[in-house]
C-alpha cells in the first residue's frame, strides 16, 4: 500500500528575475511555480502542492528559504534533490533535504526567522554586487541607527511597518535582535525575530535610513510602535535587492 511522504526542503535562490516565491495565475515566473511544475513532472500528477515557509516579495533574495511537500514516491530523499537541481534554472538550488513527520509543515511549524539587508553606503559605484545591495552614497551615522533599533527589540504592533492595509490578522510580532554592521563600504542591517508582516523588514530598514541620514529622531520609532500608528508615518520603502532570507528556524 502506497503512503505519502512529507519533504522538507532548504533553498537558495536568487530572486532578480522572479516575481516572488508565491504562484500566480498571471505567471509562471515564481520560485513556488518553478518547484510545483518540477514536481508534477517527476511523479505524473497535475499538481503537487509546494508550501513555502513565507512568501519572499519580487526581487528578494534567499540563503535558506525552507519548504515541504508530500508524494508517494519510491525515490530516495537524495534523488528527489538530484532531479529538483537538476530540472530547476540556475537562480535557483535545493541545498538540503529531509523527510519529515506527516504533520510537519514548513510556515505554520516556524519558530523564527532571520532577514539581512544590504546598502552599498559609498559614493562609488558597485558593479559586481549592484543585484543585491541597495546603493545609498550618502554616509549613514550608524549610532543613531542603533539607538534607534533598540526600541525594536521586543513584543511590538508594527502595523505603521507593512504595506498591507486590508489584513484582518494581527501586527503583533516580536523582534528578538537587530544588529547594524560596517564591513567596509557595505552597512549590513541583521533582523531576527519569530516572524515578518508585508514589505515590514524593508519599511523597517528604510526608517532606519533616515534615521542615518540625520532626518528622522531615533526615539520617532518609539512613537510608530504605538497603537495609533500608521503606515505614512514610518519611513519609505527600500527596494527589494537588498534583501536576503537568511535561516528559518524551528
Amino acid at each position: 500500500m502506497s503512503k505519502m511522504r512529507n519533504f522538507k526542503i532548504t533553498i537558495q535562490y536568487e530572486g532578480t528575475r522572479f516575481q516572488g516565491w508565491q504562484r500566480q495565475d498571471s505567471t509562471y515566473n515564481t520560485i513556488q511555480g518553478k518547484f510545483e511544475a518540477i514536481l508534477a513532472k517527476m511523479t505524473g500528477l497535475d499538481f503537487v502542492q509546494v508550501d513555502g515557509s513565507g512568501r519572499t516579495d519580487a526581487g528578494v533574495h534567499a540563503l535558506g528559504q525552507v519548504a515541504n511537500f508530500r508524494i508517494d514516491t519510491g525515490r530516495t530523499a537524495k534523488e528527489i534533490m538530484d532531479y529538483l537541481n537538476q530540472y530547476l534554472p540556475k537562480d535557483i538550488g535545493v541545498i538540503a533535504i529531509q523527510e519529515m513527520p506527516e504533520r510537519f509543515h514548513s510556515r505554520l511549524n516556524a519558530k523564527g526567522k532571520t532577514y539581512c539587508y544590504r546598502i552599498w553606503n559609498a559614493p562609488i559605484p558597485c558593479v559586481f554586487e549592484r543585484r543585491y545591495v541597495y546603493e545609498m552614497p550618502e554616509i549613514l551615522d550608524l549610532e543613531a541607527m542603533r539607538t534607534a533599533a533598540n526600541y525594536l527589540i521586543g513584543k511590538h504592533d508594527f502595523k505603521a511597518f507593512t504595506s498591507n492595509k486590508k489584513s484582518k490578522k494581527s501586527t503583533v510580532r516580536t523582534i528578538d535582535a537587530v544588529s547594524i554592521n560596517r564591513n567596509g563600504n557595505e552597512v549590513i542591517i541583521s533582523y531576527s525575530g519569530d516572524g515578518f508582516l508585508y514589505h515590514m523588514v524593508r519599511i523597517l530598514t528604510g526608517t532606519l535610513i533616515e534615521v542615518g541620514l540625520g532626518q528622522r529622531n531615533p526615539s520617532s520609532l518609539k512613537i510608530l510602535l504605538e497603537k495609533d500608528a500608521s503606515r505614512d508615518r514610518a519611513g519609505v520603502l527600500v527596494p527589494a535587492k537588498g534583501l536576503c532570507l537568511m535561516e528559518v528556524r524551528y
